[in-house]
């Protein structure tokens, strides 16, 4: 009998055994019952059913691409780190972007701040710069964070965004005014993820070589220009092709249109820290360029596509707590809570070893340590390799040097409120931003804000957000107060 050999284009079954027949299931008989020995059928049927994952509970939909980050400017008299130590260095990267609040089903173009996570693969292993659009956010404890959440999620009854629950949350919460600003604004809405700024967020802190450490805030601003859409556009555009982002990113890299963006840093020496004249590690606030001047960092270009949106976007794993040497955390608040939440939120979602997937995995260097086993294991590393330290065996070794500057702490244990600086308040900075504002983007703004808070069933809950907007500015809070009169009294 003569030898059959399997071929690239013979159809397999998942262990290997060629099929014989795609088209139709094993049957008792022409026409009869099903066959439990149908192996093909049975496996295609069970691998069909679990090819979904959780997906996230925030930042669900999302794209992403492939790039590089290139080094322009000299920035050794402040970080250590390797993959900025060189003019013209090149590292590869991956950037996600992502919507917030909606399901993998929701539609791009809505009303929401985008996601912007970048993983570097440096030679020090992968460094995970995770932010987003805006340079602040609604909260700065992330013991608020599973609340603010849910109140932006759908609703457990209706199973929709609730207004009331949206402005219930914002009007229990102050210091959630400078971001309603920002995403009720111009800006609350991008035409696409090419078209948009994006930023760390959080401060973090970098290093140098003599161990002078500086808090630091990344910009990465955009090259293609600002563009966004108003709330008409982005309605009509997410009935025509609820994946508008995905599909302009991936048509733009295709035809060789690489979007790309420059990297500036705001630089504070750590000693300034305390007696600034508000809280520098406050994510609902930014730091005023006349104070800390953008510093020119580098490019990041994207020009490849994944081939799999599933194994390279869906499964794509970002953690704050990934960095490497001459970057470091700072005493922020939410950046604090992120350093579990991100990572842990993987482990489930992902399983314990999603740090082996491909596009999880160092690619400039190897991962080299103790952990072993567990769901979906593939790093037993021979039958020699201890899984214990220290040992006897020339294992991997810890280096004895931090990868950043240690942070000072003092005082007692507790559920501290954080210092208050001279500025501290929760409405000064929505006001500046207010302020900025043309004439036109006022009105839009105020029009944006009365859309939803005129909404609200509670005129309780209304007057506490009219007061947060007459606290940032009276002109603001008179307009926005104005407006939902308006809307009601029709």
């Amino acid at each position: 009998m003569s030898k059959r050999v399997l071929t690239a284009r013979t159809l397999t079954t998942e262990s290997g055994a060629p099929v014989a027949d795609n088209q139709n299931s094993a049957s008792a008989g022409i026409g009869g019952p099903l066959l439990l020995q149908d192996q093909h059928l049975l496996e295609k049927l069970a691998r069909f059913n679990r090819e979904r994952i959780p997906e996230r509970v925030v930042h669900a939909r999302g794209s992403g691409a492939y790039g590089y980050f290139e080094v322009t400017d000299d920035v050794t008299g402040f970080t250590h780190a390797d993959f900025l130590s060189t003019i013209g260095r090149r590292t590869e990267v991956f950037l996600r972007f992502s919507t917030v609040a909606d399901s993998l089903g929701g539609a791009d173009a809505v009303r929401d701040p985008r996601g912007f996570a970048v993983k570097f693969y440096t030679e020090e292993g992968n460094y995970d710069l995770v932010g987003n659009n805006t340079p602040v956010f609604f909260i700065k404890d992330p013991i608020k964070f599973p609340d603010f959440i849910h109140s932006q999620k759908r609703d457990p009854f209706t199973g929709r965004q609730e207004p009331d629950n949206v402005w219930d949350f914002w009007a229990h919460a102050p210091e959630a005014t400078h971001q309603v600003t920002w995403l009720m604004g111009d800006r609350g809405i991008p035409a696409s993820y090419r078209h948009m700024n994006g930023y760390g967020s959080h401060t973090y802190q970098w290093t140098n070589a003599e161990g002078e450490a500086f808090f630091v805030k990344y910009h990465f601003k955009t090259n293609q220009g600002i563009r966004s859409l108003s709330s008409e556009q982005a309605a009509e555009l997410a009935g025509k092709d609820p994946a508008s982002h995905q599909t302009d990113l991936l048509q733009a890299i295709e035809r060789g249109v690489n979007p790309s963006w420059t990297l500036y840093v705001q630089l504070m020496p750590a000693a300034e820290a305390a007696d600034y004249r508000f809280n520098p590690f406050d994510l609902t606030k930014v730091w005023p360029h006349k104070d800390y001047p953008l510093r020119r960092v580098g490019r990041l270009v994207l020009d490849r596509n994944p081939d799999n949106v599933f194994a390279e976007v869906e499964q794509a794993a970002f953690s704050p707590n990934n960095f490497v040497p001459g970057i470091g955390p700072s005493p922020d608040k939410m950046l604090q809570g992120r350093l579990f939440a991100y990572a842990d939120a993987h482990r489930y979602r992902l399983g314990v070893n999603h740090t082996q997937l491909a596009v999880n995995a160092p690619r400039a260097t190897v991962a080299n340590n103790y952990g072993r086993d567990g769901f979906m294991a593939s790093n037993s590393q021979g039958r020699h390799a201890k899984n214990y330290e220290p040992n006897s065996y020339d294992g991997p070794a810890q280096t004895g040097r931090p990868l950043s500057a240690p942070l000072a702490v003092s005082g007692h244990t507790g559920t501290h409120e954080a210092p208050q600086h001279t500025k501290d308040d929760d409405f000064y900075q929505a006001g500046e931003l207010y302020r900025l504002m043309s004439a036109e983007e006022r009105s839009r703004l105020v029009a944006n804000i009365a859309g939803g808070l005129a909404q609200v069933s509670r005129d309780d809950v209304i007057e506490k957000n009219l007061a947060h907007f007459h606290a940032a500015d009276p002109e603001y809070g008179k307009r926005v107060e104005e407006a939902v009169r308006a809307l009601r009294e029709d």
